[in-house]
């Protein structure tokens, strides 16, 4: 698309909300109007059991892990089958790209930085190898998983050891991360809009680390599957100041990048 760029490549803003409702780019699937459906789940569950290694020559696949280099360093992610946050998605791939190749306009060293449903830790792992103080979050069954990770592959090469916390979407926001003592230079959240019914509170969420005024930088990373993703998409530009960075067509994948509106 003109104007945009690979994750590959350093950004050029392009404003949020140039395309009409309807409108359908070349190769793009059409989504069906309403909610998500069994056919949905099902997609979501064939990706998840067929993903095929698109994003050579920086992933090598095995069963079980996989294998990445970013930052300088190999890095190795152990998966699981048992839930869609024990699964390394496109969007965090194309996060971490982004956030490698973009260190000039986006500099993360001596950063504080949160990131949403954070599942394996991959997104979480890059940022904290290029320097950031790193809390990663997710449902507290991921954490095990998203533990270990970070631990094999920070420890001993990163700046600030990453932290990790439970974090529910929308629940006890104010109890547990209290504003302004959990404040954020960046929050960072990959594929974390998809089926699942707690759109709603995944907004709350992003609109209490990323307040009006704060400075806070959000950068959201999806891919476009359903309709409920374009619906969510169109919300989430009436609440932020919102551009998009670049685009992934053969990925379907969209790098937002997004401030609180006053």
């Amino acid at each position: 698309m003109e104007g945009l760029i690979s994750a590959s490549q350093p950004f050029q803003q392009k404003p949020f909300g140039n395309r009409k409702e309807g409108d359908t780019k070349p190769g793009e699937k059409p989504h069906v109007e309403g909610g998500t459906t069994d056919e949905d789940q099902r997609l979501m569950t064939r990706e998840a059991l067929g993903r095929r290694n698109i994003w050579e020559p920086s992933v090598y696949y095995a069963l079980g892990k996989e294998s990445f280099h970013f930052a300088g360093q190999d890095i190795s992610i152990r998966e699981s089958m048992d839930t869609y946050g024990a699964l390394i998605w496109p969007g965090a791939i194309a996060l971490s790209q982004f956030l490698e190749n973009n260190q000039e306009q986006m500099p993360l060293m001596d950063k504080a930085v949160l990131e949403l449903g954070a599942g394996t830790g991959l997104v979480s792992t890059v940022a904290s190898l290029l320097g950031a103080w790193v809390t990663a979050t997710d449902q507290p069954e991921i954490l095990s998983n998203l533990t270990f990770n970070l631990r094999r592959n920070t420890k001993g090469r990163s700046r600030y050891t990453p932290q990790v916390a439970a974090l529910c979407w929308g629940q006890d926001l104010e109890r547990h991360f209290p504003y302004p003592s959990y404040h954020y230079d960046y929050v960072l959240a990959a594929d974390v809009v998809y089926h699942h019914d707690f759109l709603e509170e995944l907004l709350k969420t992003m609109l209490h680390f990323c307040r009006a005024g704060s400075g806070t930088t959000l950068l959201l990373a999806n891919k476009i599957r359903f309709q409920s993703d374009l619906r969510f998409i169109e919300r989430f530009g009436s609440k932020f100041n919102t551009v998009l960075l670049t685009e992934l067509p053969q990925q379907e994948v969209r790098i937002y990048k997004a401030t609180a509106k006053e």
